[in-house]
């Protein structure tokens, strides 16, 4: 039997080169396919955002109708910030007694949604400022860097809040350094409003946006909807306790 003519195998540096040049040849492909799948998520996310700004306009009419009927509950939002788990470390007790004069909050999106968002506080004439409304507002621009304007508050004379906090400090390594919420438990609430710059600023105006304004209800119920979980957890409790005693009836019967 005729034996077969071996064929030439490659010398190792042959098939080294082979392999990367496939490797390579697969990377291509695999970037172009990933630039595909890159175009359709902006796609989407600009499809999204279409949609996001139709229901805005759909919402506007209804988040009206709620500020008119939560107008006519004293101390609304003062409750709600208070039962917040995060404002409500923010809160002082002069703070408090601002508060109790809010009677409004609203957020408005930008026609652009991506663009930014402002928020409105609306107060009765009070003892403590001359400002009917608050604004302040955030804006994202082109190169992604956040940035906010604002009221400037203007106190009556001996009531500012802001005067002695770390935010209005001139001297000291604190100026210009950004700060988060755990920093900023000494000062008053109201310092948000002149922080143009800090973590912290930038956090609670989205926590005002995203967690309290989409259904404040939540926060001003939320110690009754604590005490009936523990009421149920009690009922629960008292249950497991009587079929305990039971159970341990019938093991003694027995």
């Amino acid at each position: 039997m005729a034996t077969q003519p071996k064929v030439p195998r490659p010398s190792n540096d042959s098939g080294a080169d082979g392999e990367l040049s496939s490797t390579n040849a697969l990377i291509d492909e695999i970037e172009e396919v990933q630039n595909a799948i890159d175009n359709l998520n902006e796609q989407a996310s600009e499809e999204i955002l279409k949609v996001e700004q139709k229901f805005n306009k759909m919402r506007q009419p209804h988040f009206e109708k709620r500020c008119e009927l939560i107008s006519k509950i004293p101390n609304f939002w003062l409750t709600t910030f208070i039962n917040h788990p995060q404002l409500s470390d923010l809160l002082t007790s002069n703070d408090e007694s601002v508060l109790k004069h809010l009677k409004k909050v609203e957020v408005q999106e930008f026609e652009d949604i991506k663009s930014g968002f402002r928020i409105n506080f609306h107060f009765e004439k009070n003892e403590w400022f001359k400002n009917s409304v608050l604004t302040k507002e955030f804006h994202l621009g082109d190169s992604g860097e956040p940035s906010s304007t604002y009221t400037k508050i203007d106190w009556y004379p001996g009531k500012d809040l802001t005067s002695n906090s770390s935010n209005s400090k001139k001297n000291g390594g604190e100026q210009g350094k950004k700060r988060s919420f755990e920093d900023q438990t000494q000062d008053s609430f109201f310092c948000w409003f002149t922080d143009e710059s800090s973590v912290f600023g930038d956090e609670l105006g989205e926590v005002i946006k995203d967690d309290i304004w989409p259904n404040p209800l939540r926060y001003y119920l939320s110690p009754d909807l604590d005490e009936e979980n523990e009421n149920d957890e009690e009922d629960e409790d008292d249950d497991d306790d009587q079929d305990l005693d039971e159970d341990e009836a019938g093991v003694a019967d027995v």
